[in-house]
């Protein structure tokens, strides 16, 4: 069982209109990110995550985001087991998002 704590659209949709300090990292591949992403985030895809995420800050406060959640986890897992302090996966992913998203 995962130790990677889970944070819902909603939440994450509010703390980011409070102006809270959240780096989004969005997994996604090319084609799933053309339909939009969560304003701000960053598109690292899972695939390239052991390669790029040494251009990522290990102190911010991290939330990871994929489709529906499952590649999220696991590049969360990742970040956590390579020294990232604060990493969060967002439960149901880009199905469960309710805000806006902007076109890539």
């Amino acid at each position: 069982m995962s130790t990677i704590p889970e944070m819902n659209g909603e939440t994450l949709e509010q703390k980011l209109k409070n102006g809270e300090n959240i780096t989004v990292i969005d997994v996604r591949e090319d084609e799933e990110v053309e339909e939009g992403m969560i304003p701000g985030a960053k598109h690292v895809r899972l695939g390239d995550l052991q390669d790029r995420y040494t251009e990522l800050d290990k102190e911010d406060n991290h939330v990871v985001v994929c489709r529906s959640g499952r590649r999220s986890m696991k590049a969360s897992e990742f970040l956590k087991e390579n020294g990232f302090t604060t990493v969060t996966n967002l439960e149901g992913g880009m199905l469960g998002w309710p805000g806006d998203v902007r076109k890539k």
